[in-house]
């Protein structure tokens, strides 16, 4: 996912450059290439991360209780027999 946001975000770069280089091209219209190309880009990474989070989330629930049961475990040593 980074290899292809550092190359959206160069290709969104050589469109700004360019409209500004254009003979009919302003920096505004340059600005506003560079914002409207780069929010397709913000809204892909918080959906990735979003889901990275709630995974990451769910990873450290089930670590912390690891029979999903809800309840306190019981006791880990066996209770003593008693013979009759």
């Amino acid at each position: 996912m980074v290899i292809v946001s550092i190359a959206w975000v160069f290709v969104v770069a050589v469109f700004a450059a360019a409209q500004v280089a254009a003979p009919g091209g302003t920096w505004l219209g340059a600005l506003a290439t560079l914002l409207l190309g780069l929010a397709p880009l913000a809204v892909v990474a918080y959906i990735t991360r979003l889901a990275a989070r709630r995974r990451r989330a769910r990873q450290v629930r089930s670590a912390a209780n690891p029979d999903r049961g809800g309840h306190a475990p019981g006791d880990a040593v066996a209770a003593k027999r008693e013979e009759a």
